[in-house]
């Protein structure tokens, strides 16, 4: 017999990039986890089923990480006064070579996993370090604290320390090892192919990632146009291609559902190659600014067409929770609006929900907001505990809980249709 939940509260949800959905005492119907309708009055078939009644709180979908490198937890808010190489070879590279060690990777993935979850992340794209061992030890910590998603074991056989650069074979040897090794093995977790970026992986590199690609059929996470310094090293490394995506394109990487983070620099030309291949850009706003990379043109690629996500792009990004991550994305671009004499629109809250929401479950085969026919990613928000003001709508009380993000404001969460 299946399993019928329900769910009773305010629900709010962003349908379309521009706009809201609000269901005042609404009800979430579940079988078996997965969404059978979001009804303003309970259908009679489901009278007599035991309601979840979370009273005056709002339901709203989890959050959706699209960007984020799980060994650099460790160094949260370390380096925030440096640019993006000099951050990499001072901070970064030290620290994810001591994921060498699966058991300090235990560690620090748990805390990880479980912050991710408090924080109501339930689907990311992550990035692991070099090691396959210890990227199935996050896996596991990923799958027991039930965040899905997409994650990656690093490529790296150049411009890194000593200790986390791979031989070009061994690099390709332990991707292959791991691709075969995650088959069947996790239930809501699935491998993505991780170059870490053009300047970290030899043309040879790109090209047998490029085949593994074809022979798996896995998707493949980057970077791109991210610092100026960091596009004039590609040009010298790579004389033969006239834009920074064309290092990827011509080994096969540049595909559908490829996702490239930051895309700071990418011009038109750069930005017309991703609507054209259906590449997906992670737009990461406190990275960018904490490591003084710039300001992507977000509302450029949004009316162009483009498919923009949002991640935290931790440790680059000091702050994991994704409703700071959305809320950082509406100040950069406020912004760009005052350097472009107010001519290029700033996103609005409701745009930036949906961004951090609906964008990226359509990632992972979701519809926006709550689909019928989806599982149930939810959290609960209380916001009974914040300073009394005069009544608020719904859109204005979602607002106040995206600014004021504390984790004590999320009263429950779901993942694949589980209380978390």
């Amino acid at each position: 017999m299946r399993s019928i939940q329900v769910l009773k509260g305010n629900v709010v949800y962003a349908q379309k990039r521009t706009e809201l959905t609000c269901v005042e005492n609404g009800y979430i119907v579940t079988k078996n986890g997965v969404i059978e309708g979001v009804f303003k009055v309970l259908p009679g078939e489901y009278r007599g089923v035991r309601v979840e009644d979370y009273g005056d709180k709002l339901i709203i979908p989890s959050f959706c990480d699209m960007h984020l490198h799980a060994p650099q937890f460790a160094m949260l808010g370390m380096g925030m006064d440096l640019e993006l190489i000099e951050w990499l070879n001072k901070y970064t590279f030290k620290t994810e070579a001591r994921f060498a060690d699966t058991a300090y990777a235990r560690r620090v993935y748990r805390m990880f996993a479980d912050a991710l979850i408090k924080k109501g992340t339930t689907r990311v794209a992550v990035y692991s370090s070099v090691h396959r061992e210890s990227t199935h030890v996050l896996m596991e910590e990923l799958e027991r604290a039930g965040v899905t998603g997409y994650v990656g074991k690093v490529n790296m056989d150049r411009n890194c320390s000593d200790d986390t650069r791979e031989t070009t074979e061994e690099s390709l040897l332990e991707t292959r090892r791991f691709l075969e090794e995650c088959k069947g093995r996790y239930k809501h977790l699935t491998p993505i192919l991780t170059p870490r970026f053009t300047p970290s992986c030899s043309n040879e590199l790109m090209a047998g990632l490029g085949k593994l690609q074809r022979e798996y059929g896995v998707r493949v996470q980057s970077h791109l146009s991210e610092n100026r310094q960091e596009v004039e090293w590609v040009k010298a490394l790579h004389p033969d291609s006239e834009y920074y995506y064309e290092t990827y394109e011509k080994y096969g990487l540049w595909i559908e559902n490829t996702i490239m983070a930051h895309c700071v620099y990418s011009g038109e030309r750069e930005r017309a190659a991703m609507k054209e291949a259906g590449v997906v850009v992670a737009h990461c706003p406190d990275s960018n600014m904490n490591i003084a990379s710039g300001f992507a043109p977000v509302r450029r690629m949004l009316e162009e067409g483009l498919n923009v996500v949002l991640g935290t792009d931790i440790a680059g990004g000091a702050l994991l929770s994704m409703r700071d991550s959305a809320t950082s994305a509406v100040r950069t671009s406020k912004i760009r609006w005052l350097l472009s004499d107010k001519k290029e629109d700033f996103l609005t809250v409701a745009e930036a929900f949906y961004l951090a929401t609906s964008a990226g479950q359509a990632y992972f085969g979701a519809g926006p907001g709550f689909q019928a026919g989806d599982a149930l990613h939810a959290l609960v928000l209380d916001d009974s505990r914040l300073p009394e003001t005069r009544p608020l709508t719904l859109e204005e009380r979602l607002e106040r809980l995206m600014y004021f993000s504390s984790d004590d404001t999320i009263a429950a969460r779901y993942s694949e249709g589980e209380l978390r």
